[in-house]
């Protein structure tokens, strides 16, 4: 076989090759390819969100929330979105954080209330804390300069004279560093809040402070004084009055108008046995 022989059969099994395959593609032989689809781009909303835990009873502000993207097949009804508020700060005017928040959650209806809704204020005292109230005025209120959520402390003026001879009164500091609710039925502070006179404070206080407030009240004179900004820890701190000091264990005796402990009485009739 010479080579002009060779050449001519490659290439007609060249041909062959080609027209098998032309033939293959036209019939829809082959494998088929297969391209992968990218997903459809998800749809989303912009909600409000806690940006850091928020305990119960706090105030919500701008500095507290923020805007997340939100699956909106997901939103709730109740979520806050900006497609409905857009301002963040009309959003959370007024809110006050019933339930614990933690950083990343949705603000709802149910974690938090309005200020002119039903149990605000049993939802603006942190836990294990009690709201008590106390007549002030003028006087006894700061001169009127005080305003919700300011911190006071709590003084007690009383007459430590035991009814006998002129009166000597004392001022004893019973409550420190106290938040401060409401002024009569003004319990939200806005930006253009003015000071004004009031005849009751709310303030918030432990059961066991609130017991020592209502004791002290029977006993004299109760009075607010207004801290400094900057003068607070956020925790409120209770001092023993010098009155609960002298007489703890004694049993108070009215005689003749007089209140009296009982054991000065005892004492004054061993003193008048001991001449007989």
């Amino acid at each position: 076989m010479n080579v002009t022989r060779i050449a001519i059969l490659g290439v007609a099994a060249m041909a062959a090759g080609a027209a098998a395959l032309m033939v293959r593609g036209m019939l829809g032989g082959g494998t088929a390819t297969v391209e992968a689809s990218a997903p459809p781009p998800a749809i989303t909303t912009d909600v409000l969100v806690a940006a850091k835990t928020v305990a119960p009873g706090r105030v919500l502000d701008a500095n507290s929330v923020q805007w997340v993207a939100w699956p909106k097949s997901s939103v709730s009804a109740t979520f806050i979105t900006r497609d409905a508020q857009p301002d963040m700060t009309k959003a959370v005017a007024g809110l006050v954080v019933r339930s614990p928040l933690v950083v990343g959650q949705p603000i709802t209806e149910s974690n938090t209330v309005h200020t002119d809704a039903k149990g605000f204020m049993a939802a603006t005292v942190m836990p294990g804390m009690r709201a008590v109230a106390m007549p002030i005025s003028a006087d006894t209120g700061a001169g009127g300069f005080l305003l919700p959520n300011d911190r006071v402390d709590v003084i007690l003026t009383h007459d430590v004279s035991g009814g006998q001879g002129p009166k000597n009164f004392q001022a004893d500091t019973i409550l420190r560093d106290v938040r401060l609710l409401a002024i009569d039925q003004t319990a939200q502070q806005t930006d253009d809040a003015q000071s004004q006179v009031g005849k009751t404070a709310t303030i918030e206080i432990s059961p066991g402070q609130a017991e020592l407030v209502e004791q002290a009240r029977a006993t004299g004179t109760l009075s607010l004084t207004l801290r400094s900004l900057g003068d607070s820890t956020d925790q409120t701190l209770a001092s023993e009055p010098s009155w609960r000091r002298t007489n703890a264990g004694s049993i108070a005796v009215i005689r003749y108008g007089v209140v009296r402990s009982a054991n000065a009485i005892a004492a004054g009739n061993q003193a008048g046995g001991d001449q007989k």
